[in-house]
């Protein structure tokens, strides 16, 4: 998860199409309160561990100024289809279709992003926090995280650096959960690490898991996701974190 600074009142909006809900019972879990981390140093300027699409800010500036192959995607200029991209074309996550609540200041935003339940009401699987990549008011929206409450992932630290092997966890409400662990970098096209299945459950119970990465990875940002689902969707809670590969 990415570090929050503020909270506001969340207002809905519902995009996209509905999408087909899987079969089986489900207990809608108590939400907790969202978790608050530490901001952690990044180098450049920048307040948090960028995730994607950008990997740095001389990146974002290209695109800012019209020098990429990128610039005739004005969805960068958007912090909820930024959101939805993230969620559905790096994360695979391809059920969850819209965004459902949105909280945007001047340098950052938090993106609900969901998909339809059986009764046709909108359900957030996961709270993207993005922030502005650099200072022009203009410049491009960069995934930094998720604000984590049903499902949090707390370790390890945000924007820590990630070793061969990791050993990941945090809290969970539910019933009869079954918890999916995964590390990626936007530069390979297929996880570098997989952990399947995570038996979990309760009220706030910690959970925890160990990963071991099976495909070399390259200098910079690793995304650490943790998903569960099977109830009503495929892909029910996620939450993401940012670390580092040195």
């Amino acid at each position: 998860m990415a570090p929050t600074r503020s909270f506001a009142v969340l207002s809905a909006l519902v995009l996209g199409t509905t999408i087909a809900a899987g079969a089986g019972p489900s207990t809608i879990p108590a939400r907790a309160d969202p978790v608050d981390t530490t901001t952690a140093p990044i180098a450049d300027g920048f307040a948090y561990q960028p995730l994607w699409p950008f990997a740095t800010q001389d990146e974002a500036d290209r695109w800012l100024g019209g020098r990429t192959d990128a610039a005739g995607a004005p969805w960068h200029a958007d912090p909820k289809a930024t959101a939805l991209q993230f969620t559905r074309n790096y994360l695979g996550f391809t059920e969850i279709d819209r965004t459902t609540t949105i909280t945007e200041d001047a340098d950052e935003a938090w993106v609900g992003v969901g998909y339809a339940s059986p009764s046709g009401q909108s359900a957030t699987a996961a709270t993207i926090h993005l922030a502005r990549f650099g200072t022009d008011p203009n410049a491009p929206w960069e995934v930094v995280g998720s604000r984590d409450d049903v499902l949090t992932l707390s370790t390890p630290p945000y924007a820590s650096t990630a070793g061969p092997v990791i050993e990941a966890g945090g809290t969970i409400t539910g019933v009869d959960e079954s918890l999916h662990l995964q590390a990626r970098q936007s530069t390979q096209a297929n996880p570098l690490g997989d952990s399947c299945c995570i038996s979990a459950g309760g009220e706030s119970e910690p959970w925890s898991a160990t990963l071991h990465i099976s495909s070399p990875p390259q200098p910079g940002a690793l995304t650490l996701v943790v998903w569960t689902g099977g109830h009503v969707a495929e892909v029910e809670k996620f939450a993401v974190t940012g670390l580092r590969v040195e």
